[in-house]
């Protein structure tokens, strides 16, 4: 596969499409169950309240590979993403509904670099708060 947006196509400030991803107990128990990632903290209620945090929370490298799918969809190939790192500044918090949690992601162009590179700006967002910082992926573009 190759990238099906071209480098000539994209200037700086290009907005990628935002997406939003659904967040439920039940998601989070999945993704445990693939990355083998069991923390309590990210099922259970009660002990995520005993070490402190409001409620049980995605896991953070969940929430990381959520907000790149902007980038992935966009470009139209995973493989298109040769670099991409974040900071977690904040957690997504699940509550045991119906509802779950929203992760809102949005991103752009932040920089043409050399041989059909382009570096994107990634916000994720939840209730409002940002949750991951520095969010930033390098794709090479077709």
């Amino acid at each position: 596969m190759t990238a099906k947006v071209s480098y000539g196509s994209v200037e700086v400030g290009t907005e990628l499409p935002a997406q939003s991803f659904p967040v439920t107990r039940a998601t989070l128990v999945q993704y445990a169950g693939a990355s083998g990632d069991f923390n309590p903290i990210h099922w259970n209620e009660k002990f995520a309240r005993e070490v402190g945090l409001p409620d049980v929370i995605a896991h953070g490298m969940f929430t990381m590979a959520e907000a790149v799918r902007v980038v992935t969809d966009w470009a139209g190939d995973p493989g298109a993403v040769v670099d991409y790192g974040v900071r977690f500044t904040k957690p997504v918090v699940v509550p045991n509904d119906d509802k779950g949690a929203l992760i809102e992601v949005s991103g752009k162009v932040a920089a043409k670099l050399d041989d059909n590179l382009v570096r994107v700006d990634l916000v994720a967002m939840c209730d409002g708060k940002k949750v991951l910082g520095m969010s930033r992926a390098v794709v090479r573009l077709a």
